[in-house]
């Protein structure tokens, strides 16, 4: 595999046999991250680990209380785990596609055995768990298992989240028209406050399509080495129609997301809250929720902000639409602080 650190290019990936987990013995590396987002959200912490050695990783998002979940899963390469639709205690975003899915397993064992081992219905901790597929950007088959889940939920700290190419966005890439065209991007965060309102982002940007900036300028994916340009994958796909060629991009992509709110939502509200903010990304991400994407978002709520109710009779859902306008514009900010 040829890379280009200058422009990120992941270069041509090499088929085949490779060496694992079990080869490799990789060890979870936490702490000591450079690029941060802060965040002010009392009673959500994040923790990411990272398997240097692929490099590969997971992404915890840990809500100790617990909040209310709602799913938006759409394309054609959906990988998840205990899809919990209406509470979670812990969302894992991880690489490793389907082995990755370990990695949520830890999470789970490592909350269970901080809660003492208790086995009753009212003290299972339930976490949710989504996959990018990152091989196609490394020479190794290391996955995030469940020592790695593990050690990201015990780094898990209030405050910051890591972004770049750390935790499950060690090796994310985008704009795969073509392998030799295809950059890395990472892992990207937003937070925001408006009045009492709260809304978190968290991002791992692994899309077939590419990154889009505000001015429409693409900014990651589908780079020309001899022309030093980027282009939208639309105008490769153009050509192809035009001239009747069969249509071609890269296989192994999915965008994850967590977005956390403290604003009380009904069920039907935040269901709708998380189908608007995962709508809003294609803004900065084209295409998406492709044949060849598998794109997950986790909208979660912790209810501990009541918003006025709107007096006629929308019953409420213009405060879930006010909300999603809002957490959107964050989800783009998310987008591009993962490919920077």
């Amino acid at each position: 595999m040829t890379t280009n650190s200058d422009h990120r290019l992941c270069g041509v990936p090499s088929w085949g046999e490779r060496r694992g987990n079990n080869e490799i013995k990789p060890v979870p590396r936490t702490g000591g991250h450079k690029d941060l987002v802060a965040y002010d959200f009392p009673g959500i912490a994040v923790g990411v680990a990272d398997y240097a050695e692929g490099p590969t990783g997971a992404t915890v998002i840990h809500i100790p209380a617990g909040a209310r979940l709602a799913i938006d899963a759409r394309g054609g390469a959906i990988g998840m785990s205990n899809g919990f639709e209406y509470f979670a205690h812990a969302i894992c975003l991880t690489g490793g596609s389907v082995y990755g899915l370990s990695a949520g397993a830890g999470v789970a064992h490592e909350l269970h055995a901080q809660h003492g081992n208790r086995g009753s219905v009212d003290d299972l901790k339930l976490v949710s768990t989504a996959v990018i597929y990152d091989f196609s950007a490394r020479d190794n088959a290391i996955v995030p298992d469940a020592a790695l889940g593990q050690a990201a939920i015990r780094a898990a700290a209030h405050g910051s989240v890591p972004v770049g190419r750390v935790g499950a966005g060690a090796s994310a890439s985008a704009g795969k028209i073509d392998h030799a065209r295809t950059e890395f991007t990472g892992q990207g965060a937003a937070f925001g406050k408006a009045g009492e309102a709260r809304v978190l982002v968290v991002t791992v940007v692994n899309p077939v399509g590419v990154i889009v900036d505000r001015d429409g300028s693409v900014v990651r994916g589908n780079y020309d080495a001899v022309s030093g340009r980027r282009r939208p994958l639309a105008n490769d796909c153009l050509e192809m129609l035009e001239q009747s060629q069969p249509a071609r991009a890269a296989r192994g992509n999915t965008t994850v997301t967590a977005v956390v709110t403290n604003v009380r939502l009904a069920d039907k509200e935040l269901i709708h809250f998380g189908r608007q903010v995962h709508s809003s990304m294609n803004r900065a991400i084209q295409p998406f929720h492709t044949a060849l994407d598998g794109d997950t978002l986790f909208a979660l709520t912790t209810d501990e902000v009541e918003l006025a109710p709107p007096p006629d009779r929308d019953n409420g859902l213009m405060n879930s639409i006010a909300l999603g306008s809002f957490a959107s514009e964050l989800a783009w900010d998310a987008v591009l602080r993962a490919a920077r």
